[in-house]
């Protein structure tokens, strides 16, 4: 049987502004839980981190969000504690078991990874996907995918 990811609940959404965006996270957040992990990929300027800043709201952190460029990961204290990833500057995924990446992809808050792609081999088979794309200077596609593992699939369809 396959433990291969598949994706669950696909969604198509395209946004006209950067507050629509973070509208956007706003609403993704209530599908988070402890534990969840959301990797986002798009390429520079499509929107992560203001998509990352709504998540944020909607799960009341109040912290000023911003990217983790130069530091790798921010840590926002709230009712679960929500990790912030940037993986722009990464070489190599090795370079995130330095960090214990485990703790947090794995772990018990929410993780939030931008240019998740970089590390795609360590990332949990449960996760939400989201990849976007620059369609013009104000408008953005955002591709939205629950993916969890096949062979929790089929256990739960039996």
């Amino acid at each position: 049987m396959s433990t291969l990811p598949k994706a669950l609940l696909r969604e198509r959404i395209i946004s006209s502004s950067q507050k629509q965006t973070q509208s956007l996270g706003d609403k993704l957040a209530r599908r988070l839980h402890s534990g969840s992990l959301v990797a986002l990929s798009g390429p520079l300027g499509s929107g992560k981190t203001t998509l990352i800043k709504g998540i944020c709201k909607g799960l009341g952190i109040k912290e000023m969000v911003r990217s983790p460029y130069f530091v790798i990961m921010r840590q926002y204290p709230g009712k679960l504690q929500v990790y912030h990833f940037d993986l722009f500057r990464l070489n190599s995924p090795e370079e995130l078991f330095s960090i214990g990446y485990e703790e947090y992809f794995y772990g018990d808050g929410i993780c939030l990874v931008e240019w998740a792609e970089k590390a795609k081999a360590l990332l949990p088979q449960e996760r939400i996907d989201i990849f976007l794309k620059i369609v013009s200077e104000s408008k953005r596609e955002i591709k939205i995918e629950e993916v969890k593992p096949e062979k929790e699939q089929k256990l739960k369809k039996g």
